[in-house]
Protein backbone atom coordinates (compact mmCIF):
# COMPACT_ATOMS: atom_id res chain seq x y z
CA UNK A 1 0.00 0.00 0.00
CA UNK A 2 1.24 3.47 -0.88
CA UNK A 3 1.79 5.93 1.97
CA UNK A 4 2.38 9.67 1.82
CA UNK A 5 5.12 11.11 4.02
CA UNK A 6 5.22 14.85 4.60
CA UNK A 7 8.29 16.71 5.84
CA UNK A 8 5.88 18.81 7.87
CA UNK A 9 7.84 21.46 9.76
CA UNK A 10 7.60 24.13 7.04
CA UNK A 11 5.19 22.49 4.60
CA UNK A 12 2.59 24.93 3.19
CA UNK A 13 0.38 22.22 1.63
CA UNK A 14 -0.61 20.06 4.61
CA UNK A 15 -4.36 20.57 4.11
CA UNK A 16 -4.07 19.78 0.41
CA UNK A 17 -2.21 16.53 1.14
CA UNK A 18 -4.92 15.45 3.57
CA UNK A 19 -7.67 16.24 1.08
CA UNK A 20 -6.06 14.21 -1.72
CA UNK A 21 -5.06 11.36 0.61
CA UNK A 22 -8.62 11.02 1.89
CA UNK A 23 -10.01 11.00 -1.65
CA UNK A 24 -7.71 8.09 -2.51
CA UNK A 25 -7.85 6.41 0.92
CA UNK A 26 -4.08 6.70 1.45
CA UNK A 27 -2.43 6.98 4.84
CA UNK A 28 -0.45 10.19 5.33
CA UNK A 29 2.28 10.65 7.94
CA UNK A 30 3.27 14.17 8.94
CA UNK A 31 6.80 14.04 10.33
CA UNK A 32 8.08 16.99 12.37
CA UNK A 33 10.35 17.98 15.23
CA UNK A 34 7.45 19.38 17.27
CA UNK A 35 3.75 18.80 17.73
CA UNK A 36 1.56 20.72 15.29
CA UNK A 37 -2.15 21.19 14.89
CA UNK A 38 -3.50 19.13 11.99
CA UNK A 39 -6.80 17.76 10.85
CA UNK A 40 -7.44 14.42 12.47
CA UNK A 41 -8.78 11.29 10.91
CA UNK A 42 -8.12 7.59 10.52
CA UNK A 43 -5.72 8.20 7.63
CA UNK A 44 -3.70 10.98 9.31
CA UNK A 45 -0.76 10.18 11.57
CA UNK A 46 1.49 12.67 13.36
CA UNK A 47 5.06 11.56 13.92
CA UNK A 48 7.04 13.79 16.26
CA UNK A 49 10.73 12.97 16.30
CA UNK A 50 13.32 14.19 18.78
CA UNK A 51 14.90 17.58 18.26
CA UNK A 52 18.07 17.51 16.24
CA UNK A 53 19.48 18.09 12.84
CA UNK A 54 17.89 15.82 10.22
CA UNK A 55 15.90 13.71 12.72
CA UNK A 56 12.67 14.10 10.73
CA UNK A 57 14.54 13.44 7.47
CA UNK A 58 16.15 10.30 8.90
CA UNK A 59 12.79 9.00 10.14
CA UNK A 60 11.23 9.48 6.72
CA UNK A 61 14.13 7.76 4.92
CA UNK A 62 14.02 4.85 7.39
CA UNK A 63 10.29 4.28 6.79
CA UNK A 64 9.74 5.17 3.12
CA UNK A 65 9.70 2.50 0.44
CA UNK A 66 9.27 2.13 -3.29
CA UNK A 67 6.13 3.84 -4.62
CA UNK A 68 5.52 5.79 -1.43
CA UNK A 69 5.17 9.53 -1.91
CA UNK A 70 7.27 12.11 -0.06
CA UNK A 71 6.37 15.81 0.07
CA UNK A 72 9.38 17.99 0.85
CA UNK A 73 11.24 21.11 -0.23
CA UNK A 74 14.44 19.68 1.30
CA UNK A 75 16.65 18.70 -1.65
CA UNK A 76 19.02 16.38 0.29
CA UNK A 77 16.00 14.55 1.76
CA UNK A 78 14.47 14.34 -1.72
CA UNK A 79 17.69 12.79 -3.05
CA UNK A 80 17.73 10.16 -0.31
CA UNK A 81 14.08 9.25 -0.94
CA UNK A 82 14.46 9.10 -4.72
CA UNK A 83 17.36 6.70 -4.17
CA UNK A 84 14.97 4.41 -2.24
CA UNK A 85 12.44 4.42 -5.11
CA UNK A 86 9.94 6.84 -3.60
CA UNK A 87 8.06 9.44 -5.62
CA UNK A 88 9.09 12.87 -4.34
CA UNK A 89 7.21 16.10 -4.84
CA UNK A 90 8.06 19.62 -3.73
CA UNK A 91 5.29 21.80 -2.25
CA UNK A 92 5.25 23.88 -5.45
CA UNK A 93 4.41 20.77 -7.48
CA UNK A 94 7.93 20.22 -8.79
CA UNK A 95 8.77 16.51 -8.89
CA UNK A 96 12.19 15.24 -7.89
CA UNK A 97 13.16 12.24 -10.02
CA UNK A 98 16.29 10.24 -10.78
CA UNK A 99 16.68 12.40 -13.90
CA UNK A 100 16.34 15.74 -12.08
CA UNK A 101 17.74 15.23 -8.59
CA UNK A 102 21.39 15.72 -9.56
CA UNK A 103 20.67 19.15 -11.00
CA UNK A 104 18.50 20.05 -8.00
CA UNK A 105 21.36 19.18 -5.62
CA UNK A 106 23.84 21.17 -7.73
CA UNK A 107 21.55 24.21 -7.86
CA UNK A 108 20.95 24.03 -4.11
CA UNK A 109 24.70 23.98 -3.46
CA UNK A 110 25.33 26.83 -5.91
CA UNK A 111 22.56 28.99 -4.43
CA UNK A 112 23.82 28.28 -0.92
CA UNK A 113 27.30 29.43 -1.94
CA UNK A 114 25.92 32.56 -3.62
CA UNK A 115 23.89 33.43 -0.51
CA UNK A 116 26.93 32.92 1.73
CA UNK A 117 29.03 35.25 -0.43
CA UNK A 118 26.27 37.86 -0.61
CA UNK A 119 25.79 37.53 -4.38
CA UNK A 120 22.06 36.82 -4.00
CA UNK A 121 19.57 37.58 -1.19
CA UNK A 122 18.83 34.86 1.35
CA UNK A 123 15.05 34.83 1.07
CA UNK A 124 12.96 32.29 -0.80
CA UNK A 125 10.24 33.27 -3.27
CA UNK A 126 6.72 33.58 -1.84
CA UNK A 127 4.41 30.59 -2.02
CA UNK A 128 1.55 31.42 -4.41
CA UNK A 129 -1.96 30.17 -5.16
CA UNK A 130 -0.56 28.93 -8.47
CA UNK A 131 2.04 26.84 -6.59
CA UNK A 132 -0.77 25.32 -4.50
CA UNK A 133 -2.78 24.46 -7.62
CA UNK A 134 0.26 22.99 -9.39
CA UNK A 135 1.00 20.89 -6.31
CA UNK A 136 -2.55 19.50 -6.18
CA UNK A 137 -2.43 18.52 -9.86
CA UNK A 138 1.01 16.93 -9.53
CA UNK A 139 0.06 14.91 -6.43
CA UNK A 140 -3.10 13.68 -8.11
CA UNK A 141 -1.10 12.59 -11.19
CA UNK A 142 1.49 10.74 -9.11
CA UNK A 143 -1.19 8.82 -7.22
CA UNK A 144 -3.02 7.89 -10.42
CA UNK A 145 0.23 6.66 -12.02
CA UNK A 146 1.02 4.51 -8.98
CA UNK A 147 -2.50 3.05 -8.96
CA UNK A 148 -2.33 2.27 -12.68
CA UNK A 149 0.85 0.23 -12.26
CA UNK A 150 -0.54 -2.05 -9.54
Amino acid sequence: MTHIFVDADACPVKDEVIRVAERHQLKVRFVSNSWMRLETGPLVERVVVSQGLDEADNWIVDHVSKNDIVVTADVPLAARCVKKGARVLGPTGKPFTEATIGMAVAMRDLNSHLRETGEIPGNNPSFTARDRSTFLQALEQIIRRIKSTR
